[in-house]
């Protein structure tokens, strides 16, 4: 697994050296722009609208457009003053909170982290202290000169950070239209929308849930390799369904889970 960081938990006056690992990978099928008549993948080059020349990387500097037409030139040693020394190597913890009182909504990407070096003793003091007490972690890290909130956790044996967005990050719920104000139920439907949740309710297993639309994509790419023909899939039926109650009631008969037959033991 590749470290894309490598710096330290500080924890108080404890500083427990670590690397980073990305926890999650994209998976998406990725496609290669072609041209139509010859098949060759489409090249993207850098142009100036201005002077119609290919620009080269070193030609390209970084500008902040403060109003149309009108730009500050940040360079790269003055993101790096920014920076800091202590800020760039450093997860610095500010807090422990409960992580019930995080939505899920302020959650953005997740990083393994594991000891390096000679901290495998306060790596380990910190996720054993963080298990007992039930509590995670917010800190601060800056990754590829972008300062991020993030959360601590332990996950399994290993501990996790998850960056997180800050609240003006989060777009303010009144910003989005069309939502009914009206918070009247009808009791019947409300008796079976709370059945079916029932009904639809199990453990937490994430190994039953598949991208079937990845695989069919995989599918659909091997075949045309073998150069099988493709034929479309039948289309799903569609449901009629419009009323409420009646689709309700479908989906709690559809649901309805059948009682576990016992055998009979003889005496």
């Amino acid at each position: 697994m590749h470290t894309m960081w490598k710096g330290s938990v500080s924890f108080g006056l404890v500083n427990i050296p670590v690397n980073m690992y990305a926890a999650t990978e994209d998976k998406d099928v990725k496609f290669r722009y072609l041209h139509k008549e010859c098949n060759s993948p489409i090249k993207y080059e850098k142009v100036c609208p201005v002077c119609k020349k290919e620009i080269k990387e070193e030609d390209i500097t970084k500008g902040y457009e403060y109003e149309p037409g009108k730009f500050v030139i940040i360079s790269d040693d003055d993101l790096k003053a920014l920076e800091g020394e202590k800020k760039g190597r450093s997860i610095e913890i500010l807090d422990f909170v409960q992580l019930s009182e995080i939505d899920p909504i302020y959650f953005d990407k997740s990083y393994y982290l594991s000891p390096r070096e000679t901290g495998d003793k306060a790596y380990n003091l910190l996720r054993q202290a963080m298990n007992d007490t039930g509590k995670i972690a917010i800190a601060k890290i800056a990754i590829r000169n972008k300062e991020s909130l993030a959360a601590l956790r332990v996950y399994k044996n290993l501990m996790v950070l998850e960056t997180i967005f800050y609240p003006d990050e989060v777009r303010e719920i009144t910003l989005v239209p069309g939502v009914p104000s009206d918070q009247s139920t009808n009791k019947k439907e409300m008796d079976m929308a709370t059945q079916l949740i029932d009904n639809l309710t199990e453990e937490f297993n994430p190994a039953k849930y598949v991208n079937t639309y990845r695989q069919d994509l995989l599918e659909l790419i091997h075949k045309k390799i073998e150069g099988q023909e493709i034929k479309s899939a039948p289309s799903a039926p569609q449901s009629n369904v419009v009323d409420i109650m009646e689709a309700l009631q479908a989906s709690l008969k559809q649901t309805e889970k059948k009682p576990v037959k016992r055998k009979r033991t003889t005496g």
